[in-house]
């Protein structure tokens, strides 16, 4: 891709950048009344890469006092379909025992890979876990997890942007677009 075409490829926008800080900042809002009145600590869980650009402006908006850590993990390789094998790549630096975690991620769509991820935090002791996306594709759930904060519902379209890529690309695009062609 040349540095002149960093949107090929993308078709129309879905959410737009001033929609994704709307919604945002009601999130960190809501995130901030539901655990402003608990006495144990708050951990915020990004899910690299996708949802670092997404967690990074959430955590902007939630008024508490928070710690981040990161967690890799992949289930789609250089693929637009999951390969349904959940790989763990860099696990937690930060003990989440008796601690309230937040876990961010940029979209669930079949619900394998939280599924997992879910499993190994909870085997953890945390105080309480929560599940946060940005972009929610519920048609193509197949493993049921518990979301409690969700940005959008979408139809089952590849997206793109605002952290979410296309082998590698265009995760700095500042809005979610919809990519056409996986050739383009």
């Amino acid at each position: 891709m040349s540095k002149r075409e960093w949107d090929k490829g993308v078709i129309r926008k879905l959410i737009t950048e001033e929609e994704i800080a709307k919604r945002v900042k009601e999130m960190g809002a809501q995130i901030t009344r539901d655990f402003k009145d608990k006495d144990g600590e708050l951990l915020v869980v990004c899910l690299l890469k996708g949802s670092i650009v997404f967690m990074a402006d959430l955590c902007r908006e939630i008024k508490l006092p928070l710690k981040m850590d990161f967690m890799s993990v992949s289930s789609y390789g250089n693929e637009t379909e999951s390969s349904r094998e959940v790989k763990i790549l860099k696990d937690l630096d930060e003990n989440i025992m008796g601690k309230d975690v937040v876990v961010v991620e940029d979209i669930i769509d079949s619900g394998l890979t939280l599924k997992k991820v879910l499993q190994i935090l909870g085997n953890r002791s945390p105080r309480s876990i929560s599940l946060c996306t940005l972009l929610n594709k519920p048609a193509r759930r197949e493993a049921e997890v518990k979301v409690q904060y969700v940005g959008f519902d979408i139809e089952n379209e590849f997206v793109l942007g605002y952290g979410l890529d296309f082998r590698q690309e265009y995760r700095n695009l500042p809005y979610v677009g919809v990519k056409g062609s996986v050739e383009d």
